[in-house]
Order: structure tokens, then sequence, then C-alpha cells
């Protein structure tokens, strides 16, 4: 598990850095990245997206063409590596999350109910920003884990701000690739009780390794919101 902390020193600061994601498609879809528009074979952190703050991230990530789409490759070979993306969802008018992803290797004895081994071959961050960021934000992490339950929910140990929601797990569904939808209000609703005050701010995808000094892959194609 990583930590995804959100800046929110100014108002100012923040509209400088945010970016409003627009309708494409269809007027029901909301396209947070597919990643035509980055370079081909590009490695490390993608255009318009920013790296973690903390830790020794590898970013072993490179943009390719798999199986006729466009996506990103990610690697972890015992670190843990984020990048995040600044956008503007509000979920009571899309609250569907919606992605594909392709798990090849799973981080060896990866169980993200233990702080010890919270390590995931993918995951996928849905991020409310409160003020300050590092204690009250709200983060929905679901997460492709190597060993918790699927449809298990559960805070994480490391950082009190994340919630888990286990989508996928263990090697069943290996190589395969598989589109992922969560209704993502529903899933704040049952986990704080209340519907949301803030807008999703954030996203970000995740890889990590380094508890359980192991390796992992995975491949993450689009990511969107819908309307019901």
């Amino acid at each position: 598990m990583i930590r995804v902390l959100v800046s929110l020193s100014t108002a100012a600061a923040l509209a400088a850095a945010l970016l409003i994601i627009t309708p494409a498609r269809a007027a029901d879809t909301l396209v947070i990245e597919d990643w035509s528009k980055q370079p081909e074979g590009k490695t490390g952190i993608p255009e318009g997206w920013k790296g973690q703050s903390w830790g020794s991230p590898k970013y072993d990530f490179r943009i390719e063409t798999v199986d006729g789409r466009k996506v990103i490759h990610l690697k972890s070979d015992g670190d843990s590596s984020a990048i995040v993306k600044e956008v503007k969802v509000d979920v009571a008018t899309w609250p569907i999350i919606e992605w594909t992803w392709r798990v090849v290797k799973l981080p060896a004895g990866g169980d993200a109910r233990k702080s010890a081994t919270d390590d995931e071959a993918a995951q996928i961050y849905v991020v409310f920003p409160r003020f300050p960021s590092a204690v009250r934000s709200r983060v929905i992490a679901y997460i492709w884990d190597t060993t918790a339950p699927v449809g298990s929910v559960f805070k994480s140990e490391k950082t009190g701000t994340v919630t888990y929601v286990v989508v996928r797990s263990g090697a069943a569904d290996l190589g395969k690739w598989l589109t992922e939808r969560r209704n993502v209000l529903e899933d704040y609703k049952k986990i704080y009780g209340e519907n949301p005050s803030e807008e999703v701010g954030v996203i970000s995808v995740l890889i990590d390794s380094n508890d359980t000094r192991s390796s992992a892959e995975a491949f993450v194609g689009e990511i969107l919101f819908r309307k019901p």
C-alpha cells in the first residue's frame, strides 16, 4: 500500500493545477485517461500525471499498445510506485467508475489486511480531498490482492485515510483483460455512512511489492466515470 496525499494549500494553487475532465465519446461518459494521447513507448510518469512525494519509487512504467489497446504497463520489483491525476468528478452525477486491467504477476504473499504484507499488483484510488489532506481525506482503494477475499472492505493498517475494496483476488484471472465497474457513490455511503460533501479530486494508479520484497506486474487500460 502507498499513501496518496493531496495538496490543498490554496484554492488558487489547486485551480492552477486542476485538470477538469470533459465528457468524451458519449454524453454519459467522463474519460479520466485512455492513454491514447500518451507517446508510445514513454517510460516513467505519463504526461498529465504526477509522481508521489515519499519513498523510493522506481516508476517502472511504460505506455504500450497491447492486444489492440493503448495501456500503461506497470512493474514493481521491491518498490512502491504511484501516479496521481488531479480531476474534478461529482459522483452524484457520475457515480460509476469503470476501468480495464490485466494482472500477470502477483506480489508473493501479499495481503492488504496486514501492514507487513500490504502489497498489491494493481490499485485504483479514488480520492475525496479534505483539509488537512494527510489526516482527513477519504480514499477508496479498489485493489487486486494476492490473498484477501473478493468483496472484502477494510481500513488500511498503514494509512487511516484509505479503505480497501477487494475487487479481484488471487491467480484465477491472471493474464485476462477484465473490465471492472463500481458505484463509487454507493461504496462511499456504505463505508462512511453519508453522502460525500466533496467531489473526487484525484485518481491514482498504483503498484507495490516492497513489503513482501517480491515483484508484481500489471497493465491498466482506460479509466472513466459513467452516469447511472
